[in-house]
């Protein structure tokens, strides 16, 4: 690579991180604005827009609504995505393809479309908008993401883990729990944290699926239908540091677990 590619290289680089993180930079900052408008200049600096965020019982508990199907479809996932890839790991059958390309289809489809779908298929099952249809709805579009990862890290398992517990004497049940799920913790764990912040941050299918109680997307499009404020930039500010915080303990329990392996 010669030397004026590395630099353009750099700039592109460079122009891409400033694209990212100032629009996130601008909205931290009118969060502290002191008064209701959106806009420069930033006369004076106030937390009571923080304060209130806490302050406000209507967002906490959307909060907890949100964290509550967020961890609920989460777990799911994880189940369902875990079996699916073990399902689909090292053993060969026919029609694998097909059955892998069907996995994967719910996190292709266009938000929209499954929403519509997600909501017909409720419906049908006579389960009413609310809390249980948008666990369901976010565990088929999370469960495909969950598979991915685990298969990723079975395909890096020796099989001579398994083989040993089963010449031990471990039946397949035993050798899975004791061999293979420990093994697959880190990935387990990235997965769980990767799927429990689409289901957070999901408007589209919760919007489709909800009832009246809302999740805190639907209640920030709602409020934002009433004008920008440095109410919604507060708790947008909150949700990014939470979730900030949630990636790096991920990032960092998962390099811990890999040294342990």
């Amino acid at each position: 690579m010669t030397r004026h590619t590395r630099i353009l290289m750099s700039v592109l680089y460079w122009a891409f991180v400033v694209y990212l993180f100032v629009p996130l930079v601008l909205m931290v900052m009118m969060g502290f604005k002191d008064s209701r408008f959106i806009g420069f200049p930033i006369n004076a600096w106030t937390t009571e827009w923080y304060l209130g965020v806490f302050q406000n019982a209507q967002v906490l508990t959307v909060f907890a609504y949100s964290m509550a199907i967020a961890i609920s479809s989460t777990l799911l996932s994880l189940v369902i995505g875990t079996w699916v890839a073990v399902f689909l790991g090292p053993a060969r059958f026919r029609g694998k393809l097909i059955v892998f390309a069907l996995t994967c289809l719910p996190a292709v489809i266009p938000g929209i479309i499954s929403a519509i779908s997600l909501r017909i298929f409720a419906r049908l099952l006579s389960i009413e908008p609310g809390m249980l249809a948008i666990i369901l709805g976010h565990t088929v579009h999370n469960v495909p993401f969950v598979a991915l990862v685990v298969m990723a890290r079975l395909s890096t398992q020796p099989r001579s883990h398994v083989e040993a517990a089963r010449d031990l004497g471990a039946d397949a049940l035993v050798a899975f729990f004791r061999v293979t799920l420990p093994y697959l913790k880190p990935a387990l764990i990235g997965a769980g944290i990767f799927c429990m912040l689409l289901s957070f941050d999901d408007f589209v299918r919760a919007f489709f699926l909800g009832g009246y109680q809302p999740t805190l997307p639907v209640l920030i499009f709602a409020m934002l239908r009433s004008g920008m404020s440095p109410e919604i930039n507060a708790i947008s500010t909150i949700v990014l540091i939470l979730t900030a915080v949630l990636g790096l303990w991920a990032e960092r329990s998962m390099r811990r677990l890999n040294k342990g392996v």
